[in-house]
């Protein structure tokens, strides 16, 4: 049997220690920058997935290649009607939004 190793320490008390409890402003921000991160990689998973590459996207969903990129990097924000330009007409999916609350 191995012995734990006890330094590990789980990704929520690993980000406190780096950003913030929950409730700080710098926990807040990290959070909405973290989803917005995971937005873009869930649209490049996406269009992966679809064959697509990023100028095809971009013309299915009457943007351009650029702005494609920017998203997926997380260099931009996106624009509700945008985003749903892109999921609808772009990858030919559904936009499903929930609200979390704590």
């Amino acid at each position: 049997m191995k012995a734990k190793n006890k330094d590990l320490t789980s990704l929520d008390k690993f980000i406190d220690k780096k950003v913030g409890k929950i409730g700080t402003t710098a926990r807040e921000q990290f959070e909405n920058e973290y989803d917005t991160f995971k937005l873009g990689v869930l649209i490049q998973q996406a269009r992966e997935k679809k064959g697509l590459t990023q100028e095809q996207l971009a013309q299915l969903a009457g943007t351009n290649k650029s702005y494609i990129s920017k998203l997926e990097r997380n260099l931009k924000d996106i624009r509700f009607s945008t985003l749903q330009r892109i999921i609808n007409e772009g990858l030919g999916g559904h936009l499903n939004i929930s609200i979390k609350l704590d």
